[in-house]
């Protein structure tokens, strides 16, 4: 197990290292200059280019690629043009709040897609399953900001029961519990958005999974035997279904960080994704590529993630060749 794990970690890293040159070269050809909003409009073009020229924006590219790998390995994302502060600084402060957003809308999407999806099996070709079906479609078809407006319609504006945007109130200084709750009301609206997204999938993947389980021979030998339907599904049926819920549990990971940009931008939520927007809108390069790399780094090891619940939910599976 520690071979393969070892193995599917140094693959990652080659992996990882082919994404740092394509996001490098992607950014750095893009033509303008992502300091002409720093400089004063006052200052001549010779003292302009001699600054440049100091910091290294003429370089070759693969001298300035060489210079920023070297630092990003000792853990220096670089500057941001913008905030004025090191990268790796304000994608912490932010990271926190997506994972909070990431964290509760996972677990209501794990609690209903699941659930949801093993009942739609059991009823297969019911009202409820059909019903189920075309909420799932829907689920996949509607953009995230659309939703969130949706909610926002309903819940903020003529109900009056949830805040329309940010993490806390404004105007006011909670501490303990009220803090606490006053985070979860706001988080309750972009946490619904990222939940009913993910959770379709979870739903037709269950159902797809416990279907093809539900036919099987040893399933109809534990009922002979007389265990009751649910104990057979939950004892000999759901672990055998468990490997494709395991892959879209961990594709889901980075989908919560990459793809929160909308909702997050929506609701005005100070996460990863609000902070991918406001660095593309202020063309802040290295805040660009810092972001980049740790949402790849995610990816990778959420993948790393899949292959060891593999190998643990089924030791049939091993990659030792």
């Amino acid at each position: 197990m520690a071979k393969y794990i070892l193995k599917r970690l140094l693959t990652s890293l080659v992996v990882l290292f082919g994404i740092s040159i394509i996001i490098f070269a992607l950014i750095h050809l893009q033509p303008g200059n992502p300091y002409s909003t720093m400089i004063d409009p006052n200052v001549s073009p010779e003292v302009v280019k001699e600054m440049l020229q100091k910091i290294g924006y003429y370089d070759p590219i693969y001298i300035k690629y060489f210079k920023w790998i070297s630092r990003a390995l000792t853990g220096d994302l670089g500057y941001s043009i913008y905030y004025g502060q090191p990268v790796l600084n304000i994608i912490g402060t932010r990271m926190s709040n997506t994972v909070l957003l990431a964290s509760f809308s996972l677990l209501l999407s794990l609690i209903f897609g699941i659930g949801i999806g093993i009942l739609s099996a059991i009823k297969k070709n019911t009202l409820f399953d059909h019903i189920v079906t075309v909420v799932s479609f829907i689920g996949l078809s509607i953009p995230a900001f659309f939703f969130g407006l949706i909610l926002i319609k309903i819940f903020s504006f003529d109900l009056k029961l949830l805040p329309v945007s940010g993490m806390k109130t404004l105007g006011t200084d909670y501490t303990g519990i009220k803090a606490v709750l006053d985070t979860l009301k706001h988080m309750i609206l972009p946490g619904i958005v990222l939940a009913f997204l993910q959770s379709t999938a979870f739903i037709r993947y269950t159902r797809s999974a416990m279907i093809d389980v539900l036919d099987k021979e040893y399933i109809t030998t534990a009922r002979s035997k007389g265990l009751t339907i649910n104990k057979a599904i939950f004892k000999h049926g759901f672990k055998n279904a468990l490997i494709p819920i395991v892959t879209i549990f961990c594709l889901q990971i980075p989908f919560l960080f990459s793809g929160a940009l909308l909702t997050e931008t929506v609701f005005v939520w100070p996460g990863i994704g609000r902070l991918s927007y406001e660095a593309v809108l202020n063309r802040d390069y290295s805040l660009i590529m810092g972001i980049l790399m740790i949402l790849s780094i995610i990816i990778l090891l959420s993948n790393l993630l899949a292959d060891i619940l593999y190998a643990i939910i089924d030791p049939r599976i091993r990659y030792d060749k």
